[in-house]
């Protein structure tokens, strides 16, 4: 799997965001305030995953069923499921 430096630097700003709600929070910002940079944390968690998933889901089933580690219905069941979850 190869995760470019795209994909690290979404999670270091992400970082940085989670930073931020801490300090927030021991600062005892507003909960609106707050509320909403965990909000915005999440939806870049979300759009960091899709990136991951994007780039390597199909390269991971076509090994998967190359290394024949099930059958091809199941492999696609369980990257279904692995969607799912992310949301």
């Amino acid at each position: 799997m190869e995760y470019t430096s795209q994909m690290t630097n979404r999670l270091k700003r992400i970082d940085g965001q989670i930073r931020g709600i801490i300090h927030m929070m021991e600062q005892g910002e507003d909960c609106r305030s707050v509320v909403t940079q965990m909000t915005a944390a999440r939806s870049a968690l979300d759009r960091a995953l899709g990136l991951v998933i994007g780039k390597n889901l199909e390269a991971c089933l076509r090994q998967q069923i190359e290394d024949s580690e099930g059958s091809s219905e199941a492999i696609i069941n369980e990257a279904i499921q692995m969607l799912v979850k992310s949301r």
